[in-house]
Formats: C-alpha cells, structure tokens, sequence
C-alpha cells in the first residue's frame, strides 16, 4: 500500500509499505479522511512522541475492509471513526484510573502506523459508527474528543465570562463547547479575520484580532471587554509568549487552562507572587481518553458545529500541501482524503 513516512526529523516520502494486518480483535480500514493538526509538525520535527519511521495521522475515519478473528460488532462496508488511543489497562496510572497517563500509551498516528495510508489496523473497540454522519464532519472527532477533555479538565462554573486565545480548530470547538456548557460569555482572541469571522458565526459573543508582532497591544482592548479579568483564559495555540500574557487577563480567583502544545524545552515568565495572592489556577489539557461517544454525540445532533473548518483536501500523493496548510494563516484545517 502507499502510505506517509516520516522517515526522520524533517524528511518525508510518500512510499510503498507491507499491508497491515487485522488481527485477532482488530479491523482493517481504508481512510477516507484523516485530520492534519499541529502535531503531525511537532513529529515531523521530531518533538512529542515521535519515533521513526512512522506512518503518521491520527485523526482517522475509514470504511472497514476486513475483520479479524472475535469482530462481532463491525462488518465490511461500515464507515467509522477510530479512536487512536491505544491503553495498557494494568500500569499504575490506568490501575489509579487515570489511563490518559499510561506508562506504555501507545497511539496510532503518533507512536505506531496511523491513517495517512490506503489501510490501517484499528482494535474493533476502538471504532465507532458513524450512523449516516458526513466523513467529511466525522474526520473532527478526535480532535473535538481532545476539545472535550479540556472542557472536563477545566470544568467551568455556570456563568463564568471566558477567554479562549485561538481561533484554530481547537479554539473554535472549545469555544462552541463552553458556550453551551454555561458561559454567560465568550471572547475569542486570534489574528485571522477569517477565523474570527468563523468563530462569531458559530455564536462566539466577542472577538478580538490580535497582532503577531505585538501580542501585547490587545490587553487593553481584552480589558475593555473584562475589566477585571476573565473567569477562565484558555491558551490554545501553543505559543508561549500569548500563555505569559493570561495571568494579567485573568480574575482573582480565576483558572488559565494550557491547552495549546508548546515545545518542551519552552519556558514562561510567570510570577508566583501573582499566582499565589490572586490564588490563580493553572491546568493543563493532554490529549484525550473515552472521549469518542460524546464527541459523536455533539456533532451528530449538530451542538458543536464544523462548516468551513475543514479548508483544504489533500489527496496522498499532496501531503505536502497538507502540511503547508497547516502551518498558513490562510487555512483552518486540511485533510488527507483517499477516493
């Protein structure tokens, strides 16, 4: 089959590779989109959990093949999206139930085969139906499990005036999330009118463009808007020097929640006294586990809405171009998609 390899830190090629294989409990699937995110990137770059050669792509939605010995619950011709984590279920973190921790966390896309390929493997219990949902809308599932995640992780109190820094596929879904999980009001800040405009039309009450080369000329203007500080500031893309910008905008007593993935030799200027006398909290968002059925949920029945994120499709053959997408102002989100 054809498939992506990162064969190394910034090298590349579309290659001919071994067919997988469905193995007893697993399915065989052909993707028919797969998701590009910042993290194909950092992989790419060798950052997070990279190891190569990988086949990588981990947003997956495919049509099953083939199923192997034990599959009762899917049959050739289903459409599904995969869920790409993969938990060991008996290291000390899954015991403590917390498996988002799983000291052998193995994940398809990010450290084993993903979708950008003509085949993958999925264990069948990580493979939910679509029932009738558009592939097209059904390929943000995870990263809107990821969203998901970080909604439980800050756990917002009814009411609460929010923040997001980011109007990329993350922003725009937490935002659309918080606003029907009990926001009395949400501000997006970003620096792609397009993406405001997106994030306004999916029901974001304030938007706020913020300057590359002066990140700090929209405090007063996010002041003007809260005086005191939001209730919650989300940092969704992964910049540092936004994330040292959110104890200012935040309320005594408030939370600033670090979703967006920064490099892991970054550093931030905080101030402790600041964090300890305004009792500021800070959380972080990691991925996500059992996730998946309530991300269905929401985009089936249409709660958090997807029109025009999905910018660029990209056949495999062009996964450069979904990488380009990625890292330009002028895209929202690309997928690679099979015919």
């Amino acid at each position: 089959m054809r498939a992506v390899v990162f064969v190394g830190p910034g090298s590349w090629s579309v290659v001919e590779v071994p067919d997988p294989v469905a193995v007893s409990g697993h399915v065989l699937l052909r993707p028919i989109a797969t998701g590009v995110c910042g993290t194909d990137l950092h992989l790419l770059a060798g950052k997070f959990m990279a190891r190569y050669p990988l086949i990588p792509g981990h947003e997956i939605v495919g049509e099953v093949v083939s199923v192997g010995d034990g599959v009762t619950t899917l049959v050739p011709g289903d459409f599904v999206a995969a869920d790409n984590t993969v938990l060991c279920g008996h290291c000390e973190f899954c015991r403590r139930d917390q498996p988002l921790f799983c000291t052998n966390f193995y994940s398809l896309g990010v450290n084993g085969p993903g979708g950008f390929a003509e085949l993958v493997a999925v264990a069948s219990e990580k493979c939910f139906l679509l029932m009738g949902l558009d592939p097209m809308v059904a390929v943000m599932t995870e990263p809107l499990a990821c969203a998901i995640h970080g909604a439980d992780r800050l756990a917002l109190r009814p009411g609460s005036d929010v923040l997001v820094f980011g109007a990329g596929p993350t922003g725009l879904m937490l935002s659309q999330l918080l606003l029907h999980g009990g926001a009395a009001r949400i501000t997006v800040a970003a620096p792609t009118d397009q993406k405001l405009a997106l994030a306004r039309s999916f029901g974001v009450d304030e938007t706020v463009r913020l300057d590359r080369t002066d990140l700090a000329s929209a405090v007063p203007l996010l002041r003007d808007i809260a005086p005191r500080g939001f209730d919650a500031v989300i940092e969704a893309t992964g910049s540092v020097d936004v994330l040292a910008l959110t104890p200012e905008l935040t309320l005594a007593g408030g939370t600033i929640l670090v979703y967006g993935m920064a490099d892991d030799t970054a550093r931030v200027p905080f101030s402790p006294y600041d964090i300890f006398s305004r009792e500021l909290t800070i959380k972080g968002s990691f991925a996500q586990t059992h996730c998946f059925d309530r991300a269905l949920m929401a985009l089936r029945s249409g709660r958090v809405r997807t029109e025009g994120i999905v910018t660029d499709h990209v056949p495999l053959e062009r996964f450069g171009d979904a990488l380009a997408a990625v890292a330009s102002s002028a895209s929202v989100k690309a997928a690679v998609t099979l015919n």
